[in-house]
């Protein structure tokens, strides 16, 4: 359940990140721009679970 949620925020922060940057930038919103900022913030967010996780196993 938490990758589901995990993913579902990384496609909202995704979205938001592609407006603005392409707004910045004067380009029309491009959706699959959106979805590859949310594929890298899922990773990231992945990868900061695990990372997070095994610290605190390990500090136990």
């Amino acid at each position: 359940m938490r990758f589901i949620m995990a993913l579902v925020w990384a496609i909202l922060i995704g979205s938001a990140l592609a407006y603005v940057l392409s707004s910045m930038a004067g380009d029309p919103f491009n959706l699959t721009q959106a979805f590859g900022y949310a594929v890298a913030v899922f990773i990231g967010i992945v990868a900061m679970d695990g990372i997070l996780s095994s610290q605190s196993k390990s500090i136990k």
